[in-house]
C-alpha cells in the first residue's frame, strides 16, 4: 500500500468492489486465456486474447486512481483522478463486451463482470459525493 494511505480506506465500499472487480478480472482472464491462446489452423492468434491483458491492466488500476484520489487536497488534481477512474471503468465494460464475441466458453462469466461493474459505478457515485 502506498504512504500516506487514509487509514478508513480499506472500509470503503468503492475501494472493496474495486478489489472485488480486480480479483473477478483476473479469473475471468486466465480462464478466457486457456480458450483464446491456442493457434487457429491456419497458424494465426486469435485477436481477443489482447483484451483478456486489457481487462486485467485496467482492472488493477482501478485501486490506484481511489487512493490518489483520497490523497489529493487539490479538487483540480481529484477530479483527474476521479476522471481517469471513470475512464477506466467504462474501457473495462466496453472490453467485456468485446470479450463476449470471442469463441469461448468463459463469455458466460462475462455479464458477471458487467454486474459488477454497474454496482461499482453506483457506489461511485456515492464515492464522489463525499470527497
Amino acid at each position: 500500500m502506498l504512504m500516506n494511505t487514509p487509514p478508513n480506506l480499506s472500509e470503503l465500499p468503492v475501494y472493496k468492489k474495486a478489489l472485488d472487480i480486480f480479483a473477478l478480472s483476473q479469473n475471468i482472464s486466465s480462464y478466457l486465456n486457456y480458450d483464446l491462446s491456442a493457434l487457429r489452423e491456419d497458424g494465426s492468434e486469435d485477436a481477443n486474447i489482447y483484451f483478456t491483458g486489457d481487462i486485467i491492466q485496467q482492472s488493477v488500476s482501478l485501486v490506484p486512481e481511489i487512493v490518489n484520489a483520497e490523497k489529493e487536497r487539490f479538487s483540480d488534481r481529484k477530479y483527474k483522478h476521479i476522471d481517469s477512474l471513470k475512464r477506466l471503468t467504462n474501457m473495462l465494460y466496453k472490453n467485456s463486451y468485446r470479450l463476449e464475441r470471442s469463441h469461448s466458453n468463459g463469455k458466460d462469466f462475462l455479464p458477471i463482470l458487467r454486474n459488477e461493474l454497474k454496482k461499482f459505478k453506483k457506489l461511485q457515485r456515492h464515492w464522489l459525493l463525499t470527497l
